[in-house]
């Protein structure tokens, strides 16, 4: 196995468990450092001042709460995502959500985190050939990423955006923020499960956006046809397949093929189990693991 990769947890795979309370984020922190796992991400779903996950509303004392437990359990915090849509022509708008992210910034120097995915456009999608609407948005997408990656630079931070919410989801469309911006510290987070969001095979995509990754998202999905009826519980992809999130390792997804590119590549870093399923959290973080190691192992 390729050791220099270290495979942690997002935040977003204990969601169920942190929403309804029956988990703090402390408890999922002390979980991480009992498992296999060696590092956990913090995926924010809210500015919410009494979030689970520290939002630039947190008080200052919880904030410093959740950084000092991280450390006493050995558990590396490495990576801090946020929504964000710069894809508004309303220039107060816009100006309003880069000093937002810039905020995160703030909240992730403090939290001791060096690297950081922020959103570019809102999830849902829109209908039809949406690239008009995207040529329209670029300009302004390119230049809130160009700002907030030179902000973070300042304070030794990496900025990301992810294959995420079907508007900038594709390969081809990450990579041209990515040349557009042109900053050296503004990656990408490879999550290897969203590219069927919008049609495109992981193990196409994957081996395309690997040379400007900062994390790898390990993610699967079942995947059924557009005309099959496999009732409540999925979604529809761009071209409407029907997707339902897997214990990784489980699902349809090639994932050995994007694991031996993981393995081929220069990735050296952090990879993190996102897992969306309909098991309970803790095992499908468990046995997704153990099978992503697995797979890298013997890819």
């Amino acid at each position: 196995m390729t050791t220099d990769i270290r495979f942690g947890f997002s935040s977003y795979s204990f969601h169920p468990k942190l929403s309804t309370g029956e988990m703090t984020l402390i408890d999922v922190i002390d979980w991480v450092a009992r498992s296999e796992g060696e590092h956990l991400e913090l995926a924010v779903l809210s500015d919410a001042a009494d979030s689970p996950i520290p939002t630039i509303n947190s008080s200052a004392e919880y904030v410093e709460e959740v950084r000092a437990a991280a450390e006493a359990a050995g558990v590396p915090l490495t990576n801090l995502a946020v929504g964000a849509d710069f894809t508004t022509g309303d220039e107060a708008a816009l100006e309003e959500q880069i000093a937002r992210v810039r905020q995160y910034v703030d909240l992730a120097e403090r939290l001791g985190i060096t690297r950081m995915r922020h959103d570019v456009a809102a999830h849902p999608g829109h209908s039809g050939d949406d690239t008009p609407l995207f040529e329209a948005a670029l300009p302004r997408i390119v230049r809130a990423c160009r700002e907030i990656a030179r902000y973070a630079a300042g304070k030794g931070i990496t900025t990301s955006l992810e294959n995420h919410g079907f508007f900038v989801q594709s390969a081809d469309r990450i990579r041209r923020i990515l040349h557009a911006v042109d900053e050296p510290n503004f990656l990408t987070t490879l999550d290897v499960g969203n590219f069927v969001c919008v049609d495109e095979a992981p193990e196409v995509s994957v081996p395309q956006n690997l040379p400007y990754a900062m994390v790898v998202h390990f993610k699967d999905f079942y995947i059924r046809p557009a005309d099959a009826s496999p009732g409540t519980g999925w979604f529809r992809s761009r071209g409407g397949k029907h997707l339902r999130g897997a214990v990784v390792g489980t699902g349809d997804i090639d994932l050995r093929s994007v694991a031996r590119a993981l393995k081929d590549s220069d990735f050296r870093g952090y990879a993190a189990i996102e897992f969306e399923g309909w098991e309970d959290s803790l095992l499908g973080c468990e046995r997704g693991l153990a099978n992503a190691k697995h797979l890298l192992e013997t890819a």
